[in-house]
């Protein structure tokens, strides 16, 4: 980790002064702005993949009303996290405030094109009836998001870090830094030099000459060795330079109203997503905590909540949420004026239309080592920001993600071959080696069983028998209406499930009253890395 007064670790932050100036802008805004903002073009460019490819919406609807859609809602919430990093810098006297990264959701941008857009596509081959429902979907996710800022605060003071964290870690481990691997691996020639580049710059102190910037050299190399090595085309991106059309945003009340008169069949996703956003956004202010800035988790996600109905109000089907990866950011010098700059940056380029012409000049490889870095930092956090004892409630909490994420592959893997997990059978995906079933049953509303999971191991390991038990309480509810463990949300949706959080909290409760159970254990702040 750097040791330059702009990298300092959280255990070292200086003390506060009274009314501090705090800057616009610093030599690590420059490195985590590279570093966010490629971040956030990566998820544009998939999601703008995913729009032309899969729900066949023309590209010029695409470039020209749902990337300038996404471009307001996301100038807005990068401001508004400037404006919020900066007021709690003033607050506490301090110069060394992060601002929360700010970008589209990664699991909302393949759900709502899979799950809610394809289906209504396939069904009526009308890709505008199938936007509608997207855009009607994102505005009942920004709703709900709304309505958990009011419920959220209270869950984040009844839930231990240790499952926050761990979930957190899961989360990135599994959806942000293993696709990038694997995009790395396959071209490592470009993407092992870039993540070199990374590593070294932002987890040690030794600077580039010139004070060059961690993130853009690593692109400006990547890039370079892509196009040496043939790996991009001139042609596509003469092709793309030609294709360039400017976007102004337009509010598209009809595309939404639409759809909100067919959103009964879109609850079953949009009420447990809901959830999920709500209780990831609890996760990252809880590692933004961890890191040194403890900002109000009320505020985030009403902003979360609105950023995602404005978007949807100007036809764009992808919600926007507070990003993982604060810590990294924080980590690489970013302060208040990396959240501004990436995301005027990201709107210009909706609007512009560039989108296009940057897929085609800047190698995959090269851009992607820096999700992977935030996975490792994000991973190694939640084991450093808890006490050692807890250490194991933080492995609880990933699992569900890992399965999650195992199944999926699993489910996509079939998929490409034309056929599907209920058509192979469960009685031959054993023979291969796959627990297919008990992986989907586990994974199904992760982030939420994250933090169950992690929360009863984190009180057993405390000798709190009676908060675990409660705990499973809590599960065993929730796997009952469908929220985790069950594909939709319905009444008896897992029964079986339920049954067995049931028995897991009485037997912490017949613990309870054995002798030595009310024995309190001590915890040892001590050895906690980071996060004092």
């Amino acid at each position: 980790m750097s040791a330059t007064a702009e990298t300092t670790s959280p255990a070292a932050n200086p003390s506060p002064t009274p009314n501090p100036r705090i800057p616009w802008w610093t030599r690590g805004d420059t490195n985590a702005f590279f570093g966010l903002g490629f971040n956030i073009l990566v998820n544009v460019l998939t999601l703008t993949g995913l729009m032309i490819g899969v729900v066949k919406i023309p590209a010029d609807d695409v470039l020209g009303t749902v990337l300038p859609a996404l471009g307001v809602a996301l100038i807005l919430g990068n401001v508004y996290y400037t404006f919020l990093a900066r007021r709690l810098a003033g607050r506490e006297g301090r110069t060394d405030v992060t601002a929360l990264p700010y970008g589209p959701s990664v699991p909302h941008m393949f759900i709502v094109v899979f799950v809610v857009m394809l289906p209504v596509y396939l069904k009526t081959k009308d890709a505008m009836q199938a936007w509608e429902a997207g855009v009607a979907w994102a505005f009942m996710i920004g709703v709900i998001v709304m309505i958990g800022a009011f419920v959220g605060p209270y869950v984040r003071k009844l839930t231990p870090r240790a499952a926050m964290l761990g979930t957190l870690a899961g989360i990135s481990l599994t959806f942000i830094a293993m696709r990038p691997a694997g995009q790395m691996w396959d071209a490592a020639w470009i993407g092992l030099p870039v993540l070199g580049i990374i590593l070294i710059g932002f987890f040690t102190d030794v600077r580039l000459p010139g004070n060059i910037p961690v993130g853009l050299a690593a692109l400006l190399v990547g890039t370079a060795i892509g196009w040496i090595g043939g790996f991009m085309s001139v042609p596509d991106l003469t092709a793309a330079v030609s294709d360039i059309a400017v976007g102004i945003p337009d509010q598209r009340f009809d595309m939404l109203f639409s759809g909100l008169g067919h959103l009964a069949p879109l609850l079953g996703t949009a009420i447990p997503l809901g959830v999920y956003n709500f209780t990831e956004a609890m996760s990252n202010v809880e590692s933004a905590a961890a890191a040194g800035d403890s900002y109000n988790l009320r505020s985030v996600l009403l902003a979360d909540g609105a950023g995602a109905c404005i978007g949807a109000a100007f036809g764009s089907p992808f919600p926007p949420a507070v990003y993982i990866g604060h810590p990294g950011w924080k980590d690489a010098g970013g302060r208040a004026g990396y959240s501004l700059a990436s995301g005027l940056a990201i709107g210009v380029l909706c609007f512009a239309g560039l989108f296009g012409v940057l897929e085609a000049l800047l190698p995959v490889p090269a851009i992607v080592p820096i999700l992977l870095y935030i996975g490792l930092l994000i991973g190694a956090q939640a084991f450093q920001a808890v006490p050692r004892l807890h250490a194991v409630a933080v492995v609880a909490a990933i699992l569900p993600n890992l399965a999650q994420w195992g199944s999926g592959l699993i489910d996509n893997a079939l998929s490409a071959a034309g056929t599907t997990a209920d058509k192979v059978g469960d009685a031959a995906l054993g023979n291969a080696g796959l627990v297919y079933s008990g992986l989907t049953t586990l994974g199904q509303g992760a982030v939420l069983v994250g933090l169950i999971l992690g929360t009863i191991v984190t009180f057993i390991l405390d000798k709190k028998f009676h908060y675990a038990a409660i705990a499973c309480g809590v599960g065993a509810v929730l796997s009952f209406i469908g929220l985790i463990h069950a594909p939709e949300v319905a009444w008896a949706a897992n029964p079986a499930v339920a049954l067995g959080y049931l028995f897991f909290g009485l037997v912490c409760l017949a613990y309870w009253f054995l002798p030595g159970a009310r024995t309190p254990v001590v915890v040892d702040e001590a050895d906690v890395v980071a996060g004092h």
